[in-house]
């Protein structure tokens, strides 16, 4: 167990992903852990963050100072370090040239951080406005830069380290190897954290927590849900109750399929709730994405509650929260203007019907579920399967929903999966869809002019859906896409490609 202490890092996730990715299982907290619940956790090592903050200002996010006294390795990385310095009697100043990107690092030993490392300077990526101008007793500069004379430090005798550049960022080449000597030869760890024993350690907690008492879980078919119900159904069996709500927004045959896999495959308990005229005659002549998704979720809720209320003494509601949604609720500076966005759950349900908590994969990230389904046997296309969004395709039919507008983007959307699956590129892409536009175009088919709808195919590549970019698709697949399209679905003459990343654009259209 390694603890990362956030102060405010745009990179704390990396840190974590890193640590894990060297198979070291770690968490992210925020400062106001006290010292006692640090103690608790058992960790061999605590790391802490860089943030935005200058560790003079005021309100300037901090931590307890004690966690130095623990006898435990500490590393600080960028305003982590400062921390360090300035609470055990160092001194933290304004620096005369600040450094953000790449910089020469020169490190002043070959043992410790960067045991194992032949260069004795390398790149870095630095990111900072202030700089160590005095140490704390104990401390001797292991590391500089032309621009900072203190880069890297250690008290040996503490096991205290401090980095004044990014070993997280792909932009420090030897930054994994940094991160490696400290977790391995500094911590002790070792490389056992793997999604099998965490597979074996989540059913056991869930067995604890929940006994021999009901669970319920709104399943949508997304391998978040999908891997929650499997690891529960595992713990508790037939007491967890999945409910699948067809809210009429969904993709061609997707019930049809989700029944096979996750019913006959896997055998769980499944109530399949068919709700699409509800939720279509609710969003009859509405345009706005705001009005949709509201209304879609107060909808949602509506029946889902209706249907729970059918199972008898239900005292848990199971939800697929991933880590990113723990971490970005977390303020480092305990004020909401720096909460990147609030805890999401289903739809307010926990509240408003009493029901306790199951979370089993609120520790891990995306691609860690990936694995862990991989691990628990689920089908390939249900592990692999591409993230759709919650208000499904109301929200990739721009404008007014009709039937008969979901069914021409029904239509072209599975045209464009199919072929993105046949050329290779399904799991090279974090999503790919067709989205409808509310405006239409003159076209010519069989000499005859026609006035017909325009689809924007959109597909990305990203690793977290933070950031993302669009996918260099070869343009021979998207001539036959769009071929396809216009050829086999009726009402369709034209389709464009967006070439937009996210910033500024965001991933969906709505």
């Amino acid at each position: 167990m390694i603890i990362i202490i956030d102060f405010g890092s745009q990179y704390n996730q990396l840190i974590a992903r890193r640590v894990r990715e060297s198979r070291v299982y770690c968490q992210i907290t925020a400062p106001t852990l006290t010292l006692d619940e640090i103690k608790a956790l058992r960790p061999e090592g605590i790391i802490l963050s860089g943030g935005p903050s200058s560790i003079y200002a005021e309100n300037s996010p901090r931590t307890d100072p004690g966690i130095f006294e623990l006898g435990i390795p500490v590393l600080g990385i960028c305003y982590g370090m400062q921390f360090m310095i300035d609470v055990l009697g160092g001194k933290v100043r304004g620096a005369g040239k600040r450094e953000y990107g790449f910089a020469e690092f020169t490190a002043g030993q070959s043992e410790g951080l960067f045991k194992g490392i032949s260069e004795r300077t390398m790149p870095c990526w630095m990111s900072h406005g202030d700089a160590a101008e005095t140490l704390p007793p104990g401390f001797e500069i292991i590391g500089s830069t032309r621009n900072t004379k203190i880069a890297a430090v250690a008290h040996p005798g503490k096991r205290l380290f401090g980095l004044q550049f990014h070993p997280e960022v792909e932009h420090t080449p030897k930054g994994k190897r940094i991160l490696e000597n400290f977790l391995f030869d500094i911590c002790g760890c070792k490389p056992e954290w793997t999604m099998t024993s965490f597979a074996e350690e989540a059913v056991a907690a869930i067995r604890e927590q929940v006994g021999d008492k009901k669970v319920i879980l709104g399943l949508s078919g997304g391998v978040d849900s999908s891997v929650t119900g499997l690891l529960i159904h595992r713990a508790i069996g037939s007491n967890l109750t999945c409910i699948f709500v067809d809210n009429g927004l969904l993709r061609k045959n997707e019930m049809e399929k989700l029944k096979v896999s996750l019913r006959q495959h896997l055998r769980m308990n499944i109530r399949f709730v068919e709700a699409s005229d509800l939720f279509l005659d609710a969003l009859s002549g509405v345009a706005d994405p705001e009005r949709k998704r509201k209304i879609i979720g107060r909808i949602f809720m509506d029946v889902f509650e209706a249907e729970a209320r059918k199972i008898t003494d239900v005292e848990f509601l199971a939800q697929g929260t991933l880590y990113p949604d723990i971490i970005e609720s977390v303020s480092p500076f305990g004020g909401p203007t720096a909460v990147i966005k609030s805890h999401h759950n289903v739809g307010g349900l926990p509240e408003k019907m009493q029901l306790k908590l199951v979370e089993p994969l609120k520790f891990l990230f995306k691609d860690e579920v990936r694995q862990l389904g991989e691990a628990l046997g689920l089908d390939e296309e249900l592990v692999w399967r591409q993230p759709f969004p919650g208000p499904g395709l109301a929200i990739r039919v721009l404008g007014e929903i009709t039937r008969e507008r979901l069914d021409v983007l029904r239509e072209a959307d599975a045209v464009l999966l199919e072929e993105i699956r046949k050329s290779g590129y399904y799991r090279k892409l974090w999503q790919s869809f067709a989205v409808l536009l509310p405006i239409k175009s003159v076209g010519v088919m069989g000499d005859q002019r026609t006035y017909e709808n325009i689809l924007a195919v959109r597909a990305v590549t990203s690793r977290d859906a933070m950031t993302a970019d669009w996918a260099r698709l070869p343009h021979d697949l998207l001539g036959t896409i769009s071929n396809r399209i216009i050829n086999e679905v009726k009402g369709v003459n034209r389709v464009v490609y967006d070439i937009s990343s996210k910033p500024p654009a965001t991933i969906e259209w709505e």
